[in-house]
């Protein structure tokens, strides 16, 4: 069983707040995220720190990884886009604090872009159905296809870090953030679920607590004001 949070972009007191709620309700377990800690709330350097203190596993997510390009490699696609994506409260919030950039660049360059656990599959925006033909082998799902096909599809718009298309089906429950939506939306067709509840713009921070590929359980947390522009 474990516990995943959805995208929190700089929302720190309220991820502290739910991340203490999860502990509250279910204290062994194991609190994963699914990516976009930075941008958009105002404090992305706190919720950084805090997800590295706390170990917690989270896929990248596509502000991240703008973040980090924008620094190791400022010409890339990434790095360019980052600019228009929120990046100004980003830098704000490391002001006095410029050394540990590196530190927490590097963290996120050491995060997966999705993890296949027993109980469920994450990643910031999911498994495209265009991907369907690149992964089947006898219409059966390969997993050393899929992964190949992730990471040959980082920059793409329907890769795991940008996808707004449909997802796959891939026979196992999919947990995404990316897109935001007033509350969490489970897709039966694509047996997904999308936990971006749009915690920066003032709405709620959501975490699910799966087992063995079945909801178990929600909790949210109202965004809380001092994490709002």
């Amino acid at each position: 069983m474990i516990a995943v949070i959805g995208d929190v972009h700089g929302c720190y007191y309220t991820l502290v707040a739910l991340y203490d709620s999860i502990k509250k309700k279910y204290p062994d377990i194991t609190i994963f995220a699914t990516g976009d800690l930075v941008d958009r709330g105002k404090n992305s350097f706190e919720v950084i720190e805090f997800v590295r203190k706390n170990k917690i596993p989270f896929t990248q997510g596509n502000h991240d990884h703008m973040f980090y390009e924008f620094f190791k490699s400022p010409s890339s696609v990434f790095a360019r886009n980052w600019m228009f994506n929120g990046n100004e409260v980003t830098m704000e919030s490391y002001i006095d604090r410029e050394e540990l950039i590196v530190e927490h660049i590097e963290f996120i360059q050491e995060q997966p872009f999705f993890f296949d656990l027993p109980d469920a599959f994450l990643s910031h925006a999911g498994i495209s159905s265009d991907f369907e033909k690149l992964v089947k082998r006898k219409n059966k799902i390969d997993f050393e296809l899929l992964e190949e096909a992730i990471y040959s599809h980082i920059t793409a718009d329907n890769g795991v870090l940008w996808n707004r298309y449909p997802l796959m089906n891939i026979g196992r429950l999919q947990i995404v953030g990316h897109t935001k939506q007033r509350s969490a939306v489970f897709h039966e067709d694509s047996f997904s679920i999308n936990i971006d509840t749009g915690a920066c713009y003032g709405n709620k921070l959501t975490a699910i607590i799966v087992h063995q590929n079945k909801i178990i359980d929600s909790l949210e947390e109202k965004t809380h004001m001092d994490d709002l522009i």
